[in-house]
C-alpha cells in the first residue's frame, strides 16, 4: 500500500508541474511556437475591417498581451481600442507562454475569424483567467469575437 501512495503523491506532482504555464525568458526577440517574421504584420485594431467578410485569413497581428491564461499558458488576449478583445489560442495547444508576456507587445502569425464562442467555452476561459464566481455565473450568452490560432508569436516589446 505504500508504494501505491508514493506513486499516486508522485503522479499528482508531476501532474501540478505540468499544468503550469513554461517560464522563460520575455524579451523582444522571443519567440514562441513557429518562427515570426514581423514584417507586415498589420495592427490588432484593424481586424474587424479585414474580416468584415467573415472569412478566415492567414495574417501576422501585431497587438499588446492583455491576458494569458493562468492555468498553462495556452491562449492570450490582445487589447483593441474599444476594449474588448482578440482572443488567441496556439494551434493544436502545439505551444505554451509565460504569464510575463501580459503587458508586452507582439506580433502572431495564425489564422485570424471572428467566431460565435459558447456560453461553456467563455465559461470555460473565464475560469481559466481566475475570475470570480458571480463574473462567471453572469455568462449567460454566447459571443461573437474575433479568434487567432497562432501558429507562432514574437515578442516586438
Amino acid at each position: 500500500m505504500k508504494p501505491f501512495l508514493t506513486l499516486f503523491a508522485f503522479a499528482i506532482s508531476v501532474s501540478l508541474v505540468l499544468a503550469q504555464p513554461p517560464k522563460g525568458p520575455v524579451t523582444p526577440g522571443t519567440t514562441f511556437g513557429d518562427k515570426v517574421i514581423v514584417a507586415g504584420a498589420v495592427p490588432a485594431a484593424s481586424l474587424p475591417t479585414l474580416l468584415k467578410n467573415n472569412e478566415a485569413r492567414q495574417l501576422k497581428v501585431e497587438g499588446i498581451v492583455t491576458e494569458v491564461c493562468d492555468k498553462k499558458g495556452c491562449w492570450v488576449s490582445l487589447e483593441m481600442p474599444d476594449k474588448s478583445k482578440v482572443f488567441v489560442k496556439m494551434k493544436d495547444y502545439g505551444f505554451f507562454v509565460p504569464v510575463e508576456l501580459k503587458g508586452k507587445t507582439v506580433v502572431i502569425d495564425g489564422e485570424a475569424k471572428i467566431i460565435k464562442t459558447s456560453v461553456d467555452e467563455l465559461k470555460h476561459y473565464a475560469e481559466d483567467a481566475k475570475k470570480s464566481k458571480e463574473e462567471i455565473d453572469a455568462i449567460t450568452e454566447p459571443k461573437e469575437e474575433i479568434r487567432l490560432t497562432a501558429n507562432g508569436i514574437v515578442i516586438v516589446k
